[in-house]
């Protein structure tokens, strides 16, 4: 029975290509979009969430801004900096093992009569560095890291040692740079970190970088170290406690922000969660009018094929089964248009990653599952069914004599 149905339609669909296909389209381009922001979306919480993973959870970032205050990750409007003194609180806060500063400016870089400008991050080089190095992925790709004594070299990002990456000609292990007209050697180049800010930054000895800046006091990142066997969140409150009453500062008016890096990849994974379904909303508006498109056209083919619905049902025809192949027929336009489109939204979401990842963005993924496509596929056929339900019943419940008298 479901063979000679499927012949049938298939019949009727080569009498009428020309709308076949415009009623599919209708269908793949929602699918297509729907598919390649899901993939996106998934792959670039993969990735995130892989990226944390590899920083440890027993780490905890300071820096300044209130809550409500506008800041994100150390970029804030706040009054109140971080300073020296509230390092040397945060190294005697119960729970935290090792603690670091690190400070952040953007500077102008000069190369050969060049002029850049990039973020410049003085970072220490004792035993406390390696809370930052363990974070940063800190792996030279040539030359070396820097070490104490260091005062007059730098390390720079992966994109400094390619052709056009950051200056137009490479920078070289041993050639000299200008950092604010100060001259320092490059030691390092530091391997590719996978998004263009960290590949362009430079590297230097903190107390140099407040030399250069003249920034004495302020602090812009404290990274801390849990010891074993703690609970990264309860220390967290520990460092709050001590900075407030440090700063003197009332709970839930502090000018300071403490954050697990759990925290941090909530927020971040809220985010992309708010964007992704603001995007897919919008992409499904686009399938609710290919289901439209198809209702329309079954109830064109309803009125096209009364005579012959008269005619089967005169031979013996039920309701049920009339019923059956107009849904069968809007739900293959669906399916149709749900192979097209999940075939277009895998090519256009890995063509954005390709893209992404040649620019040097390697946080930017696509992740494509199994699940993902046949959930594509069945919500496609799904549509078509529910869109040809009206025109079916319409069909299906047509009086023998009536349609076949229909011209």
């Amino acid at each position: 029975m479901l063979k000679d149905y499927l012949v049938y339609i298939l019949r009727n669909f080569s009498h009428r290509r020309l709308r076949g296909w415009l009623t599919v389209m209708g269908i793949f381009i929602g699918v297509a979009a729907v598919i390649a922001l899901i993939s996106v979306t998934q792959g670039m919480q993969s990735a995130v969430n892989e990226q944390f993973q590899k920083l440890g959870t027993n780490k905890i970032m300071v820096f300044a801004g209130s809550d409500s205050g506008m800041s994100f990750m150390g970029t804030s409007f706040a009054a109140k900096k971080l300073t020296k003194d509230d390092l040397d609180v945060v190294k005697k806060s119960k729970g935290v093992d090792i603690s670091t500063a690190l400070i952040a400016k953007m500077g102008k870089i000069t190369f050969r009569d060049q002029v850049k400008y990039a973020f410049v991050i003085g970072m220490p080089t004792d035993e406390t560095a390696k809370v930052f190095k363990d974070m940063q992925s800190f792996d030279p790709e040539a030359g070396r890291e820097l070490k104490e004594g260091d005062k007059y070299s730098v390390d720079v990002g992966y994109l400094f040692g390619e052709e056009k990456g950051f200056f137009d000609k490479p920078v070289s292990v041993g050639n000299k740079i200008l950092i604010e007209d100060t001259e320092f050697k490059i030691v390092g180049i530091i391997k590719k970190i996978g998004n263009r800010q960290d590949d362009t930054q430079v590297y230097m000895d903190i107390d140099m970088a407040r030399e250069i800046f003249n920034e004495k006091e302020e602090i812009t990142y404290i990274y801390v170290q849990t010891k074993n066997g703690v609970k990264v969140s309860d220390v967290a409150e520990e460092i709050k406690k001590d900075l407030r009453k440090s700063r003197d500062e009332k709970k839930g008016e502090e000018t300071f922000q403490v954050q697990t890096f759990e925290q941090i990849l909530s927020q971040v994974n809220v985010i992309l969660n708010i964007v992704s379904l603001v995007l897919i909303t919008i992409s499904v508006i686009s399938l609710v009018v290919g289901g439209v498109g198809i209702m329309n056209s079954m109830y064109t083919s309803v009125l096209e094929r009364t005579h012959e619905i008269g005619v089967m049902k005169a031979i013996g025809a039920r309701n049920s089964h009339i019923l059956a192949i107009f849904l069968i027929e809007s739900g293959l336009y669906g399916l149709v248009g749900g192979i097209i489109g999940v075939s277009i939204g895998i090519g256009m979401a890995k063509t954005a990653e390709f893209i992404a990842v040649s620019q040097g963005i390697s946080l930017f993924k696509a992740s494509v599952t199994p699940t993902l496509i046949f959930g594509g596929l069945a919500f496609s056929f799904l549509i078509g069914c529910i869109s040809g339900v009206a025109p079916a019943r319409t069909a299906a419940r047509m009086r023998p004599v009536e349609a076949l008298r229909y011209e």
